[in-house]
C-alpha cells in the first residue's frame, strides 16, 4: 500500500503555513509528507537526503529563494516541483518555470485541488493554475513577430500543431481530445511525441513554446 503513496517535502519559510499543507496532503490516502523545509537551502538538502516525488515549494524564502532551490533540484532530477505563490502573477513565476518548476497554484487554493496539483505532477500531467497560465506567459514571453512559428516546430506534424496550440492555451488533455476530436489515449500520445521532437521536459515548457515560437499569440484563441 505504501509504495502507492506519493511522497512529499512541504517547503516555505512560514512555520503554520507548511505545517498546515503538510496536515492537509497528509490527510490525503494517497500522499505522504515524508519532510519540510523553511527555506530553498534547506530544501536542496533535504530533497537529497529523503528523495521525494513532489517537492511543493513556496517562490520567496530567506537564505535560498525558491527559484534558486528549483533550479538546483532539477538540474539533477532529483524531484518534480509544484510552486505554490501568494499572487497569481508573481514577478518571479516565470523564472521559476525556466528554472524547471512543474507547476504552479496559488497558496489560496482549496484543500482538494492542491491534491489534485500534486497528483498531476507526480503523474507527469504538468499544471499551471488557470488563472496563471495564459496572464503569465503573455506577460512575460518574448515572441517572435505574429504568424511566424519557429523553425523548432517544422519537426512537427499537422496534427502534432494543433495539440500543442491547445495545450499552449491551457486546455487539459480531456479538453484538448473534445475540441479536435481525438481520443484522450491519442492526445497523450501526440504529446509526448511533441515532447520528444522538441527535446521539452514538460508540459509548462511545451507551453512557453506554443507563446514563444508565435504558435499562439496573446489574447488569440
Amino acid at each position: 500500500m505504501s509504495a502507492e503513496r506519493t511522497t512529499l517535502l512541504v517547503v516555505d519559510d512560514q512555520r503554520l503555513v507548511r505545517e498546515g499543507f503538510a496536515m492537509i496532503l497528509n490527510a490525503q490516502p494517497d500522499l505522504d509528507v515524508v519532510g519540510t523545509a523553511a527555506d530553498g537551502a534547506e530544501a536542496v538538502r533535504e530533497c537529497a537526503r529523503l528523495t521525494p516525488a513532489v517537492v511543493l515549494m513556496d517562490v520567496r524564502m530567506p537564505v535560498m529563494d525558491g527559484i534558486e532551490a528549483t533550479r538546483r533540484i532539477c538540474a539533477v532530477g532529483a524531484a518534480k516541483v509544484l510552486m505554490l505563490t501568494t499572487f497569481d502573477l508573481d514577478e518571479y513565476v516565470y523564472d521559476a518555470i525556466r528554472a524547471g518548476a512543474s507547476g504552479f497554484l496559488l497558496k489560496d487554493v482549496p484543500a482538494s485541488e492542491l491534491g489534485h496539483g500534486v497528483r498531476a505532477v507526480a503523474a507527469g500531467e504538468t499544471l499551471l493554475a488557470p488563472s496563471i497560465t495564459r496572464r503569465l506567459v503573455e506577460h512575460f514571453v518574448q515572441r517572435p513577430a505574429p504568424g511566424r512559428p519557429g523553425e523548432r516546430l517544422s519537426a512537427l506534424t499537422p496534427r502534432e500543431r494543433d495539440v500543442l496550440a491547445a495545450v499552449g492555451r491551457g486546455l487539459s488533455n480531456t479538453e484538448v481530445a473534445a475540441e479536435l476530436f481525438l481520443s484522450e489515449t491519442t492526445v497523450k500520445t501526440h504529446l509526448g511525441r511533441i515532447l520528444t521532437k522538441l527535446r521539452l521536459r514538460d508540459r509548462v515548457q511545451a507551453v512557453v513554446l506554443a507563446y514563444e515560437s508565435g504558435l499562439i499569440e496573446p489574447g488569440g484563441q
